[in-house]
């Protein structure tokens, strides 16, 4: 890949926007190749952790591409299609973000399910500066991350969150000096749980209302299968 670096271990998926020299913009090039690797991610499910090569997470969405764009691109919802099908991924997602993540790089770090920070971290959407407004997702991921208030302080008021505020506000799980390795000891802890119940859990977060039916129909899966069966059974062992 050319904007990407992909490692694929046993149980995770490490991802690294690799446009260095322009702070891991997004470009159309990129986002291809994201798509590739949600394809292969939903084939063969693995935990995805998504970082930036340098200081720097993801400057935003290039913007010589974007003054190109026109009203039938923006209907395709180019961005928008991709950060969503991230969101959608069947296991859990991490962000690992130094540095920027500014506009498109923003809405790319919400669509994860997880972010860590370093204390260089900056989040933000400065498009409405642009003549633009943050349309691929951040105007329905942000409220539910950081609550209305926050979010249309940066969306409508030009606000940035520095890595304490975004700490503060809930937007990152913690800051640390190498949010990368965090990332790793956080996805062995998930690795360690089980896949399905991750999938179910994380699919009934996901879903939009309350849906209790729904939370008892998944659990019935979980109860009657082996894998339930095996973990009990060692954890009532290890506790005699």
């Amino acid at each position: 890949m050319n904007t990407l670096v992909v490692e694929e271990l046993t149980d995770r998926v490490v991802v690294t926007l690799n446009r260095e020299k322009q702070r891991n913009a997004i470009d159309s090039e990129m986002i291809g190749e994201l798509h590739e690797v949600c394809a292969l991610v939903e084939q063969d499910p693995k935990i995805v952790i998504l970082t930036g090569a340098g200081e720097h997470f993801a400057g935003g969405a290039d913007i010589n591409q974007l003054r190109a764009r026109t009203r039938d691109d923006a209907l395709r919802g180019i961005n928008r299609n991709l950060f969503d099908r991230i969101a959608a991924l069947p296991l859990p997602t991490i962000a690992a973000v130094r540095g920027y993540a500014l506009g498109g790089g923003a809405e790319l770090s919400y669509a994860c399910d997880i972010r860590i920070a370093s204390p260089t971290a900056v989040f933000g959407n400065p498009e409405p500066g642009l003549g633009i407004m943050a349309a691929a997702g951040a105007s329905y991921r942000l409220p539910t991350l950081v609550g209305v208030s926050v979010a249309k302080q940066v969306l409508l008021g030009g606000r940035t969150l520095d890595a304490s505020v975004a700490l503060r506000s809930g937007l990152v799980l913690d800051v640390v000096d190498e949010p990368l390795g965090a990332a790793h000891s956080l996805a062995d802890r998930i690795a360690k749980q089980a896949p399905l119940a991750l999938k179910l859990t994380k699919k009934i977060l996901d879903a939009p209302g309350s849906h209790p039916w729904a939370d008892d129909i998944a659990q019935a899966v979980l109860f009657e299968t082996e894998d339930k069966q095996r973990r009990m059974t060692a954890f009532l062992e290890k506790k005699k």
